[in-house]
């Protein structure tokens, strides 16, 4: 398998999810929907496999590998917010934002080659960053709907502060599972659970971020909406540092071990 095939399990995996989607948002079609975008999740991890077995490691080493975690993971988030809590928006909302990584990835594809660097060889490597690529994918869920809501206030309501809520804290469960895995590598890899270096510094701001909004929604789980929401999107952007702009932080720049190359 190579990057060249991407487009066409993209593009296909993407149908089945927009199909999906559209039947969600009918009243009674809950079970085609579900079955559709499980044959497109179905259809892009082959593509995410097939990908692994080429390169001989998991593809989970350059920004446009962790994409295409992210383009798997979103859609899954949202068929299972969708099958717990039957919001039958959130599969069209959902596939939507995929679908903005998989043309970045289609349009901008980088260098995927076989190399990995020792400290990479660990078994926690994998875990580690698929469980946060999940929680990255529910968190970008609750942020652009956060962004939505502060956009148009008249929508906000206890019912979508629940949505809320519910992505936060399955996003912050899985992103703590995932910091507790890198601890682990670390100890593996360099002899320390934890060193300060810049991604990890990011790392637990991030953690703390999304630590405040749960703390100040259960002190005011039915008052002051828009400043749960702002929390969210100050999280996000925490977020957003540690995942990628850290590479571009001076502080992080041949010192980082965390540093995508």
């Amino acid at each position: 398998m190579t990057w060249d095939w991407f487009k066409f399990f993209a593009v296909a995996a993407a149908l089945f999810w927009f199909l999906g989607a559209w039947f969600a948002l009918r009243e009674k079609g809950v079970k085609k929907a579900v079955i559709l975008t499980v044959t497109g999740l179905l259809v892009f991890f082959s593509f995410i496999v097939g990908m692994w077995i080429s390169l001989e490691r998991p593809p989970l080493r350059t920004m446009g590998e962790t994409r295409l975690w992210y383009s798997f993971f979103l859609p899954l988030a949202g068929l299972i917010t969708y099958v717990r809590w039957r919001y039958r928006w959130i599969l069209s909302f959902s596939s939507i934002l995929a679908l903005v990584f998989i043309c970045i990835n289609i349009f901008k594809p980088e260098i995927h080659n076989k190399t990995l660097m020792p400290a990479l060889q660990s078994p926690w490597f994998a875990p580690h960053v698929i469980v946060y690529m999940f929680s990255y994918a529910m968190m970008g869920a609750a942020a652009v709907f956060a962004l939505y809501l502060l956009a148009r206030p008249d929508k906000i309501n206890r019912g979508v502060m629940s949505l809320c809520d519910n992505l936060i804290y399955v996003g912050l469960a899985f992103l703590t599972v995932g910091m507790l895995f890198g601890a682990l590598w670390a100890k593996e890899a360099w002899g320390h659970y934890w060193s300060w270096d810049p991604k990890e510094t990011w790392a637990a701001a991030t953690w703390l971020g999304y630590l405040v909004f749960v703390h100040f929604r259960d002190n005011f789980p039915n008052s002051r909406y828009k400043t749960a929401l702002v929390i969210i999107l100050v999280s996000f952007v925490l977020l957003q540092v540690c995942w990628y702009g850290v590479n571009y932080l001076p502080s992080a720049k041949g010192i980082s071990v965390h540093a995508y190359s």
